[in-house]
């Protein structure tokens, strides 16, 4: 299937790799120009030449930090500089620290607002003149299948992104009529830095060895695998293709089937 993205202009946040890279990847394949951003230069700088290489599309790379608000005033407008308009939007952020209620200050939780929930605020709010301009765009934040099923661990992630998931729908409502969509895309078990990180830790913490947590895991997973940032990026770019077009406001959980929900 031809997704029609050649030529697109999309923007995608930390994309140096994981779930960013995925998404990126699949948008260049499929002939988008990109621009992207990672908090480190060197690795977004690699990341860009790799694209730039293999496939032939542009790619602009910039130094990004998701919790600040002029970074990414910068960041959208080199981009608009660059290519003359923004069409597509990834919005994607690491995830907060792991732990319970009980371990996290109000530093810590204002941290999280910030990283997560408000650097989707800013970054649709920087965006959005661009894509009413060109007549419509898409929308596409990464969250997390916790928004579902909180996770028991992962508190501050639970609650920031389920904020995420009431802005985008809200929001899906709101911009219909400028032609602009807004979807969330959730991850489960996807084989990433970060879910290595959290069986690490749980190894750690269980005295097991990770090929037993990383079994344990498979064993929830009706796929009976973790999914790889290849399947996660396509899924991305379906969703910001118009092969979507009449998609919005939902959220797709890429996940192996572990949600046990039917919401």
């Amino acid at each position: 299937m031809d997704l029609k993205l050649k030529g697109k202009v999309a923007m995608v946040a930390a994309s140096s790799k994981g779930l960013g890279y995925g998404i990126a990847e699949a948008l260049a394949q499929e002939g988008a120009s990109l621009s992207i951003g990672s908090r480190t230069e060197k690795e977004i700088e690699t990341v860009a030449e790799k694209l730039r290489r293999e496939t032939g599309i542009s790619v602009l790379a910039n130094v990004l930090d998701s919790s600040n608000p002029q970074s990414i005033q910068k960041w959208t407008d080199a981009t608009i500089k660059e290519f003359k308009g923004i069409d597509k939007l990834v919005i994607n952020a690491g995830g907060p620290p792991a732990g319970k209620f009980e371990d996290f200050s109000d530093e810590d939780w204002q941290e999280a607002f910030e990283l997560n929930l408000f650097s989707a605020i800013r970054m649709i709010r920087a965006t959005l003149p661009s894509m009413r301009k060109r007549g419509g765009g898409c929308v596409l934040t990464v969250t997390s299948m916790s928004v579902k099923e909180p996770i028991d661990v992962l508190i501050l992630s639970n609650v920031m992104r389920s904020g995420v998931t009431s802005l985008v729908k809200s929001l899906s409502a709101q911009l219909a009529s400028d032609n602009i969509r807004l979807n969330n895309l959730m991850p489960g078990r996807i084989n990433t830095d970060r879910i290595r990180s959290l069986d690490s830790m749980n190894s750690e913490k269980m005295g097991v060895s990770i090929e037993q947590i990383q079994e344990a895991s498979y064993n929830n997973i009706p796929m009976g695998r973790y999914g790889t940032i290849e399947e996660f990026g396509r899924c991305g770019a379906f969703l910001l293709s118009d092969a979507a077009s009449y998609i919005t406001g939902s959220s797709l959980a890429v996940d192996g089937g572990a949600l046990k929900t039917v919401w």
